[in-house]
């Protein structure tokens, strides 16, 4: 079993986010890229698998401050030699999906292959709203499930994976759909550019543009591993299922975990893909790792408290907390894997809530304790 660590880049102790506008504070700031450097490098050379983030913006309060997914990516990638970096993932109505895919193949070359990715719809409607390319494309979530607003979303989700993954596949494309046309209908060069027909494809001799492709290609062929972004939802893992993508799970429910990677399982089959067991989805939760129980639940504490402070109001339900000894976790990740097969198990850490000495020692004695039992 392969475990990756994952952070929310998180700028302040439960005191400093109380105290306000924590984002707004540079020394905060500089102590996060600080405390991931070294929790990249401890988990670089403990063995773990990945290390990763989401992408959010706009995060003036402190709690969720990974603003920029190719920085902070590389910012892994150089405290790093082989951890992979997983970025997830890219909210898609805030980007256009022919310069994602080009942005993603070039920091996969930069990284040399140690990327994975994720795309998600978006659902912190602040931030969205004042990024998004479109202005009928609106974050999603508990306040507008089953609208035509989260119908939209779906639409523009799917055509912009869709993209993403033909721009990787093809060394030339085009793609017609309801939000998207690419390239544009009848575009015409305005001006001879021999080189078009001479070296490249996609262009004819009249300058009629048909089709288009991105340079580099990944490093990785086809591409970085896909990932579906954190998800309790059925309808989005089977999404994943015909694209070849991996959903995140982190359910404490694992009957129901039992169901989705079986229902993946059936719908992969649908669409030409050969799932093995265990790469139906990934699993994991919420980590602190500590000498006793009692202990452990004292430092989750804060963590416990950020999560109910931030990401509950958002619709987001609690997640599988694997806190306690190295003896309870390892004994609730077992029983996870005797229910579905797990190959990936994703940690989400106390970054920045939690004292840095205090998640150092929770990563070392997983690392020392936890992960040997699960060696494959």
């Amino acid at each position: 079993m392969k475990f990756h660590l994952f952070v929310y880049a998180t700028l302040g102790r439960r005191h400093e986010l109380e105290a306000g506008m924590a984002g707004k504070r540079p020394e905060l700031y500089q102590r996060m890229l600080s405390e991931v450097a070294e929790f990249v490098q401890l988990a670089d050379q403990a063995g773990y698998a990945g290390f990763g983030h989401p992408e959010h913006h706009l995060q003036i309060e402190g709690f969720e401050a990974s603003n920029e997914p190719g920085l902070l990516s590389m910012w892994i990638g150089q405290h790093s030699k082989r951890l992979r970096v997983n970025m997830v993932g890219w909210v898609a109505p805030a980007h256009n999906p022919v310069r994602t895919a080009e942005y993603i193949a070039t920091l996969d070359h930069m990284l040399k292959g140690r990327l994975g990715v994720g795309m998600v719809r978006g659902y912190q409607a602040r931030w969205v709203h004042n990024y998004r390319i479109r202005p009928e494309l609106m974050a999603v979530g508990d306040w507008n499930r089953n609208t035509e607003e989260d119908n939209i979303n779906r639409e523009y989700f799917t055509e912009f994976v869709e993209i993403v993954l033909k721009a990787w596949k093809n060394d030339t494309f085009s793609y017609k759909g309801k939000h998207w046309t690419i390239p544009p209908e009848g575009m015409i060069n305005p001006h001879h550019q021999p080189v078009y027909t001479k070296y490249g494809a996609g262009v004819d001799a009249d300058m009629h543009i048909r089709e288009i492709g991105i340079a580099p290609r990944p490093y990785q062929n086809p591409h970085p591993p896909l990932y579906g972004g954190f998800t309790h939802s059925l309808r989005t893992a089977l999404f994943w299922a015909k694209y070849g993508g991996k959903p995140i799970v982190l359910a404490s429910d694992l009957e129901f975990c039992q169901r989705l990677w079986h229902a993946y399982g059936e719908e992969a089959i649908k669409h030409g893909h050969n799932v093995q067991p265990g790469d139906e989805a990934a699993w994991g939760g919420s980590l602190v790792c500590a000498p006793t129980m009692a202990k452990a639940q004292e430092w989750n504490q804060d963590m416990q408290w950020m999560w109910n402070e931030w990401f509950v109001p958002f619709g987001q339900g609690q997640p599988e907390w694997l806190v306690g000894d190295p003896d309870f976790i390892s004994r609730r990740i077992e029983q996870a894997a005797k229910t579905f097969p797990i190959k990936e198990c994703f940690l989400l850490i106390p970054q920045g809530i939690s004292p840095r000495e205090q998640v150092l020692e929770s990563l070392e004695l997983f690392a020392t304790k936890v992960m040997p039992r699960f060696a494959d």
